[in-house]
């Protein structure tokens, strides 16, 4: 249940890192790295990334 349930969820989590990825790459480039864990967009892409994943696993489980 749990496999199906990341599975299920990947797509969105996948999709706010590709997001977070470009987004705080391009802001980076700019000279601004407020906001940033550790000062890497890569660690914070990927933060974004494991809260969505887990955010998107309890909605389908409570609410599907």
């Amino acid at each position: 249940m749990l496999q199906q349930l990341v599975l299920d969820s990947a797509g969105a989590a996948i999709g706010i890192f590709l997001g977070v990825l470009i987004g705080l790459g391009m802001r980076k480039r700019k000279g601004n790295t407020e906001g940033l864990l550790a000062n890497s967009v890569m660690l914070t892409a990927s933060a974004a990334a494991g809260l969505a994943l887990i955010v998107m696993m309890a909605f389908r489980y409570f609410l599907g």
